[in-house]
């Protein structure tokens, strides 16, 4: 992997609005534009992952989708359980399962993707300084995927 694309999932409803739990929770309208918005984003800078891993949450998967849109031939997102409320290190584990692949898109929560930002890129998962809801990060990889391993090379948010 040389190119690691990291989005957290965008602005879902409040869980007592949503009345299904956490998992259920759909995007907001916002949500839905932010997503359309990181796609397009993606889509200008001509970045294209071949290999997409989702939270099988249903406000990952809305922005996924969305997102996607706008990428022509962009691939079949896999639902990655491990990826809702991971740590770091267990977000690291399921990405060295796909090494293989050049480009990977991972869509989750924060404080994970937020903490993943850091440990790649500080060496450190507490040195974080926020993703907010549809933002995006793209890294750079310097050989193996590891702490202190990667460069930052854009990060964009709606």
């Amino acid at each position: 992997m040389h190119e690691l694309i990291l989005l957290r999932h965008a602005e879902a409803v409040p869980i007592e609005a949503s009345g299904d739990g956490d998992q259920q929770r759909p995007l907001s309208r916002r949500g839905e534009q932010e997503a359309q918005a990181a796609g397009l984003w993606l889509a200008t800078h001509k970045l294209r992952p071949d290999r997409v891993l989702c939270s099988p949450t249903r406000r990952t998967d809305e922005t996924t989708r969305l997102a996607l849109a706008a990428i022509d031939n962009a691939p079949v997102p896999q639902p990655a359980e491990e990826i809702y409320d991971a740590s770091p290190g267990e977000l690291l584990a399921l990405l060295d399962q796909h090494n293989d692949a050049d480009t990977v898109l991972l869509v989750g929560h924060n404080p994970g993707i937020e903490r993943l930002v850091a440990l790649l890129v500080e060496g450190r998962s507490d040195e974080f300084r926020g993703m907010p809801p549809g933002a995006l990060a793209v890294l750079h990889l310097n050989g193996s995927l590891e702490p202190g391993n990667a460069r930052l090379d854009a990060f964009w948010s709606p």
